[in-house]
């Protein structure tokens, strides 16, 4: 049995999906045509955010990329992006969100700042990034 990495988020982005949640709730129909389809998806993959939800506590401050962490990374052009690695719901900001499960996500998880990874690109190929620096997010914009 594996154990689910905590889902680091804000108080303000759990009380918002909780808010989601409860109002998908509320609207339950008869219907079982592709809006309730949707729905019942929806109303699952907010469960699933906050099953294993931290809720307003930072990861820690240790320069290893996880969830919860936003990261500035190099790619092999020299170009830099910086983005939140976590769960698109958990995020109540503007930046970029990749999951631990896409292929930077998971070449990243682990990373120590200033360690090169490699992940698959849709090409089939491989490219190579550098981790440039992990900080928990809301401390980002210091």
């Amino acid at each position: 049995m594996t154990t689910a990495q905590p889902r680091w988020l804000t108080k303000e982005a759990h009380a918002r999906l909780r808010a989601e949640l409860d109002d998908l709730l509320a609207r339950r129909t008869e219907n079982e045509g592709e809006e309730e389809a949707q729905r019942r998806a929806r109303i699952r993959e907010i469960q699933e955010l906050l099953r294993d939800a931290v809720v307003g506590e930072a990861p820690p401050d240790d320069g290893i990329a996880e969830p919860g962490m936003v990261l500035t990374v190099r790619f092999e052009d020299g170009d830099t992006e910086t983005f939140l690695l976590g769960a698109r719901g958990g995020a109540d900001d503007d930046l970029d969100v990749y999951s631990p499960e896409s292929p930077l996500g998971a070449a990243l998880s682990g990373a120590k700042q200033g360690e090169r990874r490699t992940y698959p690109v849709p090409n089939g190929g491989t490219a190579e990034v550098t981790l440039v620096r992990a900080v928990p997010h809301g401390q980002h914009r210091r």
